[in-house]
Order: structure tokens, then sequence, then C-alpha cells
């Protein structure tokens, strides 16, 4: 049986599709007729009119059923997407992540100095509005760094499948958002890659305590997936969005379902994956081996 519909996470759900959607409290308040202070109660929590959830939902792009988690969210913008990861990893007993070239929760603080430069470079220059996308990489840096603080300071287990062929891909080509991005100093972004690898072989050889990594040599599913697992309920979120090297964080749906059944499935498909992966001192040697040519 599917979980009951909460009215917290309609209100979670709301602020993810708002910012998604880059409307301020106070805007959306106006186009949907309600007072700002109407937004920030439905936002906390509150509960909201039916009536006034479907027009939410109209400006907002969104259908009714994905604003109340009445099934599976489709979800169409990174920023709502990444916000959503946010909000469920705050209540997250385990974390399962297929994400390439590694998990963000993961990474370094120099990949959080450079993030933000290979996000402006994997926007074209001749999309529509792109003072404004530019504009929405600070508002999805400002949530991914927030993701990272709480996966710190709360420390859930994670279980994180890395791909050795993503990998390779990443050292090859560097951190960087587009090929050959002009005034970028391409050895500079190898170096980054390599730091972050390097981070990786370090955590296989220290296994910390609550992180756990598999090294796939396998082929590896093309879309990137994350599981949340809490005491009373799990979910999981699938998406065509990525922070590594040529990142996308415009063109995609991705979706996060609480259904039993989408659950076995991508539990069964992530537990056959970390059955044949490589970890701990066999997986970092193949890394340092393979990967970075020690």
């Amino acid at each position: 049986m599917e979980h009951s519909i909460s009215i917290e996470e309609i209100g979670q759900r709301m602020k993810a599709f708002r910012l998604g959607a880059g409307l301020t409290p106070e805007e959306l308040a106006t186009k949907s007729g309600v007072s700002r202070a109407a937004i920030y109660r439905y936002e906390s929590g509150n509960p909201a009119r039916i009536d006034t959830l479907v027009k939410i939902a109209d400006l907002l792009s969104v259908s009714l059923p994905t604003l109340l988690g009445a099934g599976v969210e489709y979800i169409a913008s990174a920023i709502s997407f990444f916000e959503r990861m946010r909000q469920l990893e705050e209540n997250v007993d385990q974390i399962t992540v297929l994400f390439g070239p590694v998990s963000y929760l993961l990474t370094t603080d120099t990949y959080d100095e450079y993030l933000p430069r290979v996000l402006m470079e994997s926007i074209p220059k001749d999309v529509d509005d792109h003072e404004k996308a530019l504009r929405d990489i600070d508002t999805l840096i400002n949530i991914l760094r927030a993701r990272k603080q709480s996966f710190r300071e709360r420390a859930p287990s994670i279980i994180c499948l890395i791909s050795a062929a993503e990998l390779n891909q990443f050292l090859r080509v560097g951190f960087v958002g587009a090929h050959n991005p002009p005034g970028v100093d391409v050895q500079q972004r190898r170096d980054v890659a390599r730091t972050e690898i390097m981070n990786i072989v370090q955590i296989l050889r220290n296994q910390p305590i609550g992180v756990q990594l598999g090294v796939v040599v396998d082929s590896m599913p093309g879309a990137s997936l994350q599981i949340f697992k809490q005491a009373n309920r799990t979910s999981v979120g699938v998406s065509p969005f990525r922070l590594g090297a040529f990142a996308n964080i415009r063109l995609g749906v991705a979706t996060i379902s609480s259904s039993p059944e989408a659950i076995e499935l991508y539990k069964a498909m992530t537990n056959q994956l970390w059955m044949r992966s490589l970890k701990g001192e066999a997986a970092a040697d193949f890394v340092e081996r393979n990967v970075l040519g020690n």
C-alpha cells in the first residue's frame, strides 16, 4: 500500500516547484490570489483548500497529483528536483546512490569551488533567457550546499555505486561543463577531477563508519538514481540531471516515487550492482591502477 498524502510534504513540494519556477513567495501569492502569509503557511505544512492547490499547481506547471504526492512526482526542473532531494535527505536513515561520476555528497570543498563555473559553462550561449539560466545556478548552488551541510551534520549511512568507466571519462576530459570551454585551463580541470578520484580512493581505503563504496566495472544504467530510506518509508528518485563533467541542469524529466513496486525493482537492480562491485582495498587498487595510472 502506498503512503498516505502528507500535508507537510505538500508544502515541501510547493516550495520545490516554486523555486524551480523561479518565483518568490510574493510572486506566487500575487499570481494565485492569496496572501504572502498564506503561501508561507502552506509551505510550512499548513493545509490549503483544494481549489487553491489546483490554481497553484497550474501556476507552477505541475499536475495536482504531483503536487499532492499521489503516485509519481514528475519534475522537469533541476532546481525542483535537487530541492526535493534536500528535503527527503533531512529525514533519511540510509541513502543508496548511483549518481555519476561520484555522489555530490561525498565530494570535496574543491569540487564546490569549481561547480558554479562548470554549471555556467554547461549553459549554451544561445538558449532563451540566458541571464535567467545563469541566475538559476545561484539558487541551485545554495540548495546543493545545504544538502551537503545537512549530510555532514546528520551523517546518515550512504551506499554509493561508482562507475569505473565514468571515472575514466571524468579524468580524461576534466571537470568541465562543455567540450573545450573557452578560456578554461583544461589541465587544471583534469587536476580537479584527479583530486576527486583520489578522495574516493582514500574513502575506499579508510572505510569511514556509515560510508560504503562499490566500484562497478560492468556497464551501469544511463539514468542516475537515489534511494531514500526511512524507518517507515522509502522513496526513489530517478534523474537525467547530472553535476559532473558535461553537467546537465537544463533538460529532462526526473521522477520521485514511493511505489512499493518501483522500490523493489530499483533495490533489486542496485543490489545486483553492489554484489558485483569491487570494494575496499581491491577497489582502491583498481582505481589507482586503471583510472589514475599509478
